[in-house]
């Protein structure tokens, strides 16, 4: 990995009289680089791009954005294929441009959080073509999870252990040997038992540091480290490989996920982060349950974790009740609090999600162009501005994905194709992917790619997305734009403790809670208008019906 030169200490920023605990109830927005915006009107978003909206940022409140890679990539997993985890792609800038985009964000008062890819590189990056150049049994070969296939001449795969995007998780190199590759085969897994490995990212984490980063979120942070003792273990079944395995194997033993030697590699980062001023945050990726997710938030450790089981849970209030308690409660037990989340990079936008049936096949939706189940676009989005201030009421940080303020809906009709996601050719055109959450935002409601750039866009936007752009929602009362802009200027007045009480005398259906801060958040999860208790109306997600009564799928904030 190449080592390049940090910014001077008169240009990063000084951090020293910010809050360190600013992440504990913080709202971070999700810029998808590539689809956030374009400055050079080549269709492909830009760090510039960033840098000319960031303004919009500002003004709908939040605390921090947090930048999806941006590292140079052929993008065969969307830029998670990392060539070189120091430098910016050539397409979406410079170090000069990134130094530019982080300085403007603190000046409006943001953070700036990026992403880390440590579980693999490109196939790409210098330390994989040494490897491949080297051959069997070299050092430039264990930096990477190299074997000896099966069967008489080792045509076979050395294990079972199948790739996240479909397929077997092992690649064939000409000289006979195999690499492990957990996601596409573009993307080698490291070896985290190779200091190497461990000591460049320490360099890797300092460099980002150094230019007044101020936090980290991690990718796959379960799966870096491996039980790689011989012979590696089979699993039995191809579906054992999968994150949905691990309640088949005893905490912290699946052959590389969640592994209990995992968190010595983040003990070893906290060190790092916490020799700044003020310490640098991260939150980890870990699909993994809630009281395995706690261990990654721990102080010691990454300090947060993506709550996952919220955005999974389904539009029921029993569910969710339960989902939430459960989640304070680790967070609690972590010492940490509590991460929120409700659309990524990586999963169907909320607003066409919460109003599929609850048996969906997503898959099998996303390949019916979304007409199988048809969804009703206002429906969707009168449950995601619900599900969006229930979630703002919450004690603990709340992540925004880009575009989810402007309701923007899946685009799940996008042609097979303009499909970029490895996942499509992967498993055979069985699973579409995630391009239709990736399509790029609608800033204007004219142009020949709404505002995003001046020329097209690298995936085609819907001409719906005129009706979403900024522009046509900006300043407009009820709209969903206004309606993120109110909660979130009201929600940083609001938030005091990290503390909720649940209300038990509620109809079915009906979620309500009160903050130690002295207001409450009431949720109607049913098909009918139900009566509000006292209380000052701060701000609801829909009018209220006659009578000041919560109509169905709405949610209130009330001043007690």
């Amino acid at each position: 990995m190449t080592v390049r030169s940090t910014p001077s200490t008169a240009s990063t920023p000084d951090l020293s009289s910010k809050d360190p605990n600013w992440w504990r109830q913080a709202v971070i927005y999700q810029v998808y680089p590539r689809s956030f915006a374009d400055a050079d009107g080549d269709g492909l978003g830009d760090l510039r791009g960033v840098t000319q909206r960031l303004t919009h940022l500002a003004a709908l409140g939040v605390d921090a954005l947090w930048l999806s890679p941006f590292y140079p990539s052929e993008l065969a997993d969307g830029g998670y294929d990392v060539d070189d985890y120091r430098d910016v792609d050539p397409r979406l800038g410079t170090l000069d441009d990134f130094d530019a985009m982080a300085a403007e964000a603190h000046r409006l008062g943001l953070k700036v959080i990026v992403d880390l890819v440590p579980n693999h590189t490109s196939h790409r990056h210098a330390w994989f073509q040494e490897a491949l150049a080297a051959g069997p049994g070299s050092a430039a070969r264990d930096r990477y999870v190299f074997r000896a296939g099966r069967g008489a001449n080792g045509e076979l795969p050395p294990t079972d252990w199948q790739s996240v995007f479909g397929g077997s998780a092992w690649q064939r190199v000409p000289d006979g040997q195999w690499y492990l590759h957990l996601f596409a085969p573009q993307q080698p897994d490291l070896n985290w038992e190779n200091e190497q490995v461990r000591a460049d990212f320490r360099t890797t984490l300092k460099f980002w540091c150094d230019r007044g980063v101020d936090g980290f979120r991690v990718d796959v942070a379960h799966a870096l480290v491996k039980d790689l003792t011989e012979p590696l273990r089979d699993l039995g079944a191809p579906e054992l490989s999968g994150e949905a395995a691990l309640a088949q194997f005893a905490p912290g033993t699946h052959p590389f996920y969640d592994r209990d030697d995992v968190h010595e590699v983040y003990r070893d980062w906290r060190k790092i982060l916490d020799a700044y001023t003020p310490p640098r945050t991260a939150v980890a990726e870990a699909w993994v349950p809630g009281p395995r997710r706690v261990l990654y938030a721990r102080p010691d450790e990454l300090g947060q974790a993506f709550n996952f089981e919220y955005l999974q849970t389904g539009w029921d209030a029993a569910e969710l009740r339960e989902v939430i308690t459960g989640s304070l409660a680790d967070a609690r037990a972590a010492g940490a609090s509590a991460t929120w989340v409700l659309s990524n990079h990586d999963v169907v936008r909320h607003a066409t999600r919460l109003v599929l049936p609850p048996d969906t096949d997503t898959d099998a939706w996303l390949l019916s162009g979304g007409h199988a189940p048809a969804v009703d676009p206002a429906a969707g989005l009168r449950r995601a501005r619900a599900a969006t201030l229930l979630m703002l009421a919450l004690p603990g940080s709340a992540y925004l994905y880009q575009g989810e303020e402007l309701g923007l809906p899946e685009v799940a009709d996008l042609p097979t194709e303009v499909l970029q996601d490895p996942i499509w050719e992967q498993t055979g055109h069985v699973r579409k992917g995630r391009d239709g959450c990736r399509v790029p935002l609608p800033w204007t409601t004219e142009g020949p790619s709404y505002g995003f750039g001046a020329g097209g866009a690298w995936l085609p936007q819907p001409p719906g997305f005129a009706a979403y752009a900024v522009q046509a929602q900006g300043g407009v009362a009820g709209s969903t734009l206004e309606l993120y802009r109110t909660a979130l200027r009201l929600r940083r007045k609001l938030l005091g403790g990290e503390s909720l009480t649940w209300s038990d005398d509620v109809p079915a259906g009906v979620l309500r809670f009160d903050r130690s801060d002295g207001w409450r958040c009431v949720t109607n999860l049913t098909g009918a208008a139900v009566d509000l208790p006292a209380g000052e109306v701060l701000l609801s997600s829909a009018p209220l019906e006659d009578g000041g009564r919560l109509g169905p799928d709405t949610t209130v904030w009330l001043g007690l």
